[in-house]
């Protein structure tokens, strides 16, 4: 993936450009398309599990405070 690189920088500006001329359907169809070809990229490929990561971590924080419960302690954490 050597023009990958130049892709992601065309789609960003194409994206830059469709919002602000105010088309919102040709901006979030780029930022898509550049979200995928980031993803496809070596870089890009532990997004996914970063993302997961994150989601499941702040799941775990506001589930006690949603549900209006105690947070529990793990043994060994202070």
């Amino acid at each position: 993936m050597a023009g990958a690189g130049l892709a992601l920088l065309v789609l960003i500006v194409g994206a830059v450009i469709c919002a602000k001329a105010r088309s919102a359907g040709g901006a979030v169809l780029f930022t898509v398309i550049a979200a995928i070809v980031f993803i496809a990229t070596p870089v890009g490929q532990g997004l996914p599990g970063a993302v997961s990561t994150f989601m499941s971590a702040f799941d775990h924080a506001a589930t006690p405070a949603l549900n209006r419960t105690p947070a529990e302690h793990k043994a060994g954490n202070s």
